[in-house]
């Protein structure tokens, strides 16, 4: 059973995170609640998140000023951000936004459906990375002989690759879908990133099966 992704909702008033809660509770994630910009990052502190929706006009810590830290953190820096705010922001609030380096900006009230499916898809990547992480450092443990038994090239070949084949399988359902559903950059971006690393996980596969 896959790991439940956190997703972090940051907004200074109770009734927004409770309708935040009820659009994404049918994701079946862990939803965790920031009533300001300072608890936000303590919490990114803790865990670790795939996606942040932060609010942008909160008392104290704003949601830029919280984007802004979130970016200056090594751990947190590419954790994607998702602004939203009230209806008829200007342009300068906008470009704010996006200057934070934020993925998305969306306007309350934002159409659920959307929000939903934004959300979604950052956690199933965020899913992508984690196996792919997880794969690098079996790979790694096994090569510097960390673990009992020494397994042989072959061995790590065959259990790497069928992780691979799995990652591969799933990206290719989620770069379907994010074309699908439109051409938003951020999510096209993200993929490719993803993309890449499996590129490059595959390549050093290949290595090691020359070397069986």
């Amino acid at each position: 059973m896959a790991e439940k992704a956190n997703i972090l909702l940051v907004d200074d008033r109770d009734d927004n995170l409770t309708a935040l809660e009820a659009i994404l509770s049918s994701l079946d994630q862990n939803l965790v609640r920031a009533t300001s910009g300072e608890d936000a990052l303590k919490a990114l502190l803790e865990d670790e998140f795939a996606v942040i929706l932060l609010d942008v006009v909160m008392p104290g810590m704003d949601g830029f000023e919280t984007a802004a830290h979130i970016k200056q953190r090594d751990k947190t820096k590419d954790v994607p951000i998702i602004f939203l705010t009230a209806a008829g922001t200007d342009r300068h609030q906008v470009f704010r936004g996006y200057a934070a380096r934020a993925v998305d900006y969306l306007a309350k009230p934002f159409d659920p459906w959307v929000l939903r499916a934004k959300v979604s898809v950052f956690v199933e990547l965020h899913e992508k990375n984690r196996r792919l992480a997880e794969q690098a450092k079996l790979l790694q443990k096994q090569l510097q002989g960390d673990q009992p038994g020494d397994a042989p090239v072959r061995q790590v070949v065959e259990e790497l690759s069928g992780g691979l084949t799995a990652v591969t399988g799933d990206l290719a359902a989620l770069r379907d879908r994010v074309a699908t559903d439109g051409t938003d950059p951020a999510l096209v971006t993200a993929v490719r990133d993803v993309e890449h690393s499996v590129a490059r996980l595959s390549s050093l596969l290949e290595a090691l099966r020359g070397a069986e």
